[in-house]
């Protein structure tokens, strides 16, 4: 969001110092958060990104009699790169804010910018959405909803031969992965499938989503389950914008190979303070010093990348008719 005010002492109660060592909370915020870094694997990432290998050919063996020629085999594997992309946030305060004593305020702040920045991680990664939603606004190469597998979440016909429920069309999405020698080791929901799946039950009456609560887990923080006895973390924004016409389809969650994406963090998240800086503030270039203000901004640079998108499933809603 925009800035269109500084923060001031009357809109808030402040208590604390301003202490540099709160960045490393920031970012396991961050991570708490982030739907995608839960499920992808994570590996070290520099300033100039990170070279991954990736398998192209297996090894093969075979029989052989005593004696006999032992088969020769190539495994061959590519490199794929891993950039990282900055992305950053600023805040305004009044300098009377920052006399009053900010770190309350750096508290409060804290998940936010955790939030903030691991929400615009998710839209980036999962639909190479910028931060405000506009589409192709994300800074990544490679993203999951490039996958071309998709399979409806929201359709059901119990009076078929065989039912279609909540339950079948999930296992749809195994089943369109396994069919291409793919594997399903997770998903990511969103927040408006929660009423779906708990209230969804295999054949046998069975719940097929359980939620496994962890005891750090915060109101804002992406959260844990099993569906189909498989982690599963659920947040908002994993779902792409409701389409406004009808009878349209839209991603709700995500299935697939985890193992297929990597992300990585240059240092974590860092901030620093100016009193001195402009900041558009409502549209216009705003003189901190002029007016008494203090920013502080804070900066991380992440890197993601699928390898292959084609190791996910989207699983959708249609708009209902009007």
């Amino acid at each position: 969001m925009a800035i269109t005010a500084p923060t001031k002492t009357t809109d808030t109660q402040f208590a604390g110092f301003l202490r540099p060592e709160l960045s490393a909370p920031i970012f396991e915020e961050a991570y708490k958060v982030s739907v995608v870094q839960q499920l992808v694997q994570q590996v070290p990432l520099g300033i100039n990104g990170q070279a991954i290998p990736v398998v192209t050919g297996k090894m093969s063996a075979g029989w052989v009699t005593e004696g006999g020629q032992k088969p020769a085999s190539n495994a061959a594997v590519g490199l794929k790169t891993i950039e990282p992309k900055k992305i950053a946030a600023i805040a305004v305060v009044s300098a009377e804010v920052v006399r009053a004593n900010p770190a309350n305020y750096m508290n409060l702040l804290r998940p936010q910018i955790g939030e903030a920045f691991a929400l615009a991680f998710d839209a980036a990664a999962l639909y190479d959405r910028g931060p405000d939603g506009t589409a192709g606004g994300g800074p990544f190469s490679t993203w999951l909803s490039q996958t071309t597998k998709a399979v409806d979440l929201d359709k059901e016909d119990l009076a078929a031969a065989k039912p279609r429920t909540v339950h079948s069309n999930v296992v749809a999405g195994l089943r369109v992965l396994v069919d291409r020698g793919k594997k399903l080791t997770g998903f990511a929901l969103d927040d408006s499938t929660e009423p779906l799946f708990l209230d969804a039950t295999d054949r046998n009456g069975r719940p097929i989503y359980i939620e496994t609560p962890l005891t750090e887990t915060t109101q804002a923080a992406a959260r844990p389950g099993r569906l189909i006895n498989r982690p599963s973390y659920m947040n908002e924004l994993v779902a792409e914008p409701v389409p406004a016409t009808v009878n349209t389809k839209y991603t709700v969650a995500f299935g697939g190979n985890w193992r297929q994406a990597a992300w990585g963090v240059v240092g974590g998240i860092s901030y620093d303070v100016s009193t001195e800086a402009t900041v558009t503030i409502n549209g216009q270039l705003t003189s901190l010093w002029e007016k008494n203000l203090v920013a502080i901004r804070a900066e991380a640079e992440y890197g993601f990348l699928v390898n292959d998108p084609e190791a996910f499933v989207r699983y959708q809603y249609t708009t209902p008719a009007a």
